[in-house]
């Protein structure tokens, strides 16, 4: 494997939202690990003791086909803030950029940090703080800003 192919795989396991990836073939074995600080609020917890509530079914609001739906890339708990003092990353009616960080999904004791896939301002937040989320579940609705 040439090295800028390594480069890309890299590169595309950054934006998939993985955080560790085992490839192993009879000519080489690559294992690619990446990690995210864990929010004080969570660190702080007793193991085991991380509160697990029912997911509050929110409905999408009935909203402009141009409305972008930013789901979740896994299956974690969804936490609004980095800790409980701080505020949260977004807020409904905020303006985002594309790259700016919506909300922290914890999978397996891993903290990965979601980011907004375009620019645009907070419609609606989906999703309750310290929820449970499963794969693909819409977390918030954006009105993408006009290019």
């Amino acid at each position: 494997m040439k090295t800028t192919e390594i480069q890309e795989l890299i590169d595309f396991i950054t934006k998939s939202g993985l955080e560790e990836v085992n490839i192993e073939t009879e000519a080489i074995k690559i294992h690619v690990k990446r990690s995210i600080p864990i929010p004080a609020h969570v660190a702080s917890l007793a193991p085991n003791t991380l509160p697990l509530p029912l997911p509050t079914p929110v409905t999408p609001p009935e909203h402009s086909a141009n409305y972008v739906t930013i789901k979740s890339p896994m299956i974690g708990t969804f936490y609004r803030s980095p800790s409980p003092e701080e505020a949260p990353f977004v807020k409904e009616g905020d303006l985002v950029a594309k790259g700016s960080k919506l909300c922290i999904i914890e999978a397996m004791k891993l903290y990965n940090e979601i980011e907004s896939e375009v620019a645009g301002k907070i419609v609606q937040i989906l999703v309750d703080d310290v929820s449970p989320v499963e794969y693909d579940q819409p977390l918030f609705v954006v009105d993408p800003v006009a290019g």
